[in-house]
């Protein structure tokens, strides 16, 4: 297990180490210049070289990748321009907020971790439960019931179905109050109540994907041998259920899990715009449409981590499923 571990956790280096130079590489693709955006309009030719003189946009690009790199790691200065002293993890200044990106980062990113976990639980729970019971009660109500709310949530897209809660619950019923974040440390009744729309949207929607998978992959296990022979040998319905053909058909589902959730913390962009809350996602839009570059790099590598990060998750849970994984 150890030997898997390590190999995974080297690939998943070595995948981070791509992403940053591939991302610090797009830093200087982009067309717009940092140095214009900061500088008014009326700049010399010389203000505008000793602007980039202090940002250090003149090095070489290994040198100025390098002391990213080790800004991210232990720190940097920034130079009078940018704020002085940038403490680990130094994710640069921003050109448009004009504070450390790391402040910024700190503070949206509980933003998302809160919309994500949650509405990733529940529809892990009512996805994968609607799926097996489905499978086990096929034919039945309760099988047409099920497919029928796949049919549905597959159908809508998340814009449309949180303005419908929008309208439903906070405008005429007045049940809600309009979506926002409070920290769950000082009001988790407030956090809840500010989050629980983006939840329910989020859950709906991935939820019918995960029941479909998951009865599908159900109704195979039950028809392999060794659910068959698990019957013959007179094991009661839940141990067969339970303990060999819901463990053989969950794998596909961690693998489709750990993309969704790790793509999701990268930033929900979407449930952010619909709902008015200010998370990592609506963050790199902003960057982008504003050409805040260093805080587009920081958002591109925030949620390769989140990914990565997710997929080293996923493997482990599938050796853990199951132990001929390890081998590989």
């Amino acid at each position: 297990m150890s030997r898997f571990l390590i190999k995974r956790l080297f690939s998943a280096t070595l995948t981070l180490f791509a992403v940053s130079v591939l991302t610090f590489l797009m830093f200087f693709a982009l067309p717009r210049d940092p140095v214009s955006g900061m500088c008014p309009k009326n700049c010399s030719p010389e203000r505008l070289e000793r602007v980039r003189d202090d940002l250090g946009l003149n090095d070489p690009l290994v040198s100025q990748y390098a002391g990213y790199m080790k800004g991210i790691v232990t720190g940097r200065d920034l130079g009078s321009a940018q704020g002085g002293r940038c403490d680990a993890p130094c994710l640069g200044w921003s050109y448009v907020s004009n504070e450390a990106v790391s402040d910024t980062i700190a503070r949206v990113l509980p933003v998302t971790l809160s919309i994500v976990i949650p509405a990733a639980i529940l529809w892990l729970l009512l996805g994968v439960g609607l799926g097996m019971v489905s499978a086990l009660r096929r034919g039945t109500w309760v099988d047409r019931a099920a497919i029928g709310f796949s049919l549905t949530g597959a159908s809508l897209q998340l814009y449309f179905v949180g303005a419908v809660l929008l309208l439903v619950f906070v405008y005429n019923l007045r049940l809600l109050p309009v979506p926002s974040y409070t920290s769950l440390f000082d009001n988790p009744a407030k956090w809840a109540s500010g989050l629980v729309l983006a939840w329910v949207a989020l859950a709906f929607l991935f939820s019918a994907i995960y029941a479909r998978l998951s009865r599908a992959q159900m109704l195979e296990t039950l028809s392999e041998d060794f659910v068959r022979t698990a019957r013959a040998k007179g094991l009661a319905k839940p141990k067969v259920y339970g303990r060999h053909a819901l463990r053989a058909a969950i794998t596909p589902v961690v693998t489709i899990a750990g993309l969704d959730v790790g793509g999701a913390l990268g930033g929900t962009v979407i449930t952010e715009t619909t709902f008015g809350i200010q998370g990592l996602g609506r963050t790199a839009v902003d960057a982008v449409r504003s050409g805040d570059l260093p805080t587009i790099m920081a958002t591109v590598l925030i949620a390769a981590v989140f990914v990565v990060l997710a997929n080293v998750l996923v493997d482990l849970l599938y050796a853990a499923i199951d132990p001929r994984v390890r081998l590989r």
